[in-house]
């Protein structure tokens, strides 16, 4: 498989908030804590030697607790933020080599940004609000008007345009916000907490129609969250920060299912893990034509939930696993089971096992 070209890189980043951070900046390249830096030094570690690499058309999600670092690291992308130190690749540039212009061109036609708190201008219309961009950009009206049309229309606004922000509800007013970020036509979509303010229903809806959305679009998105249900949702690239560092990167169902940090261990162990692991995850990749005694065929992307409520619960089934028609693996329910323990509590009980076998 062709590796995806990485739109955005980010190398060596480091952030330092405080009087003077080029001072204690070797600090923290020698490992001293946040609180440390803080007690000692007088200033506040943001980020640490932060190296991601964000693949074009993908979904990129930075996840953490608040105070982790990660609305921070969003806002070095478009250069709201400045680093202490670093590279900021954006298609091939460093965009810390920019020009005032050359930056106010970045934000205005290669990045769109959509806030949590939606950010409309409330003396405008939806029509406008969606035109915004575009507007800025000095581009001819009937274009403007055509382009705001179209895109509420795609988030299901349609006939909303005469309207004005204190008159949608929350889930419509982000709606318009994501109009706005599309309507721009930027193919990098920054989405800072985007969802978190809404109602767990509406919630889901919004996730929903982002995902619809970015199967036609293929956007490079950089996506904001502290929910884990909803960074394994939406995300093909998963990147978790703690105090400001990366604890762990990579495809999601990977980490769920291989965490490295007793943090991460936190993280995941209240998860559905039915609801989220995928088949792909816990299958055996198929090196002969399978066994002759399959229950059937499983599509690689099924949920393990799914697989369950197939089975009945009988753990004695095998399944092809299929992608496009083609079988690619083999599905043994024994490994489906144990793909449902957290490791830790599955190491926990082999230790438990051989205490009482001893």
């Amino acid at each position: 498989m062709t590796e995806k070209t990485k739109t955005v890189v980010i190398r060596d980043l480091y952030k330092i908030f405080g009087p003077d951070p080029q001072s204690v900046l070797e600090y923290a390249r020698e490992g001293m804590s946040k609180s440390d830096l803080l007690d000692k030094h007088g200033h506040i570690l943001g980020l640490r030697d932060i190296n991601v690499e964000m693949a074009e058309g993908e979904i990129t999600v930075i996840m953490g607790l608040s105070g982790s670092g990660k609305s921070t690291l969003i806002r070095h992308l478009n250069r709201l933020i400045d680093p202490t130190a670093g590279e900021i690749i954006v298609d091939g540039v460093d965009v810390m080599t920019f020009t005032d212009e050359r930056l106010r061109a970045l934000r205005q036609s290669q990045m769109s940004m959509v806030f949590q708190k939606f950010a409309l201008l409330p003396h405008r219309t939806v029509l406008d609000n969606a035109g915004l961009a575009l507007h800025v950009r000095g581009e001819p009206e009937a274009n403007i008007d055509a382009e705001g049309r179209r895109w509420l229309e795609r988030v299901g606004l349609g006939g909303y345009e005469d309207y004005y922000p204190h008159q949608l509800s929350g889930g419509m007013q982000q709606r318009v916000g994501i109009a706005r970020a599309l309507t721009s036509n930027s193919p990098i979509m920054l989405m800072d907490e985007a969802f978190s303010a809404l109602d767990p229903l509406i919630r889901t809806d919004m996730q929903n129609l982002l995902l619809e959305l970015q199967q036609d679009l293929h956007k490079t998105i950089v996506f904001i969250t502290h929910d884990l249900d909803e960074a394994l949702k939406l995300a093909d690239h998963l990147v978790i920060l703690n105090d400001g560092a990366i604890i762990q990167q990579g495809e999601p169902q990977y980490i769920l299912l291989h965490p490295n940090d007793p943090y991460i261990e936190d993280f995941v162990s209240d998860i559905n893990r039915a609801r989220v692991l995928r088949v792909r995850s816990v299958m055996t990749r198929l090196t002969d034509a399978g066994p002759k005694n399959a229950a059937g065929e499983i599509d690689a992307d099924a949920t393990l939930e799914d697989v369950i409520a197939r089975s009945g619960g009988d753990t004695t089934h095998n399944y092809v696993v299929t992608r496009d028609g083609k079988a690619v693996g083999i599905l043994e329910m024994k490994e489906l089971v144990r793909a449902l323990v957290p490791r830790a509590a599955s190491e926990e009980g082999i230790r438990a096992q051989a205490q009482v076998l001893a």
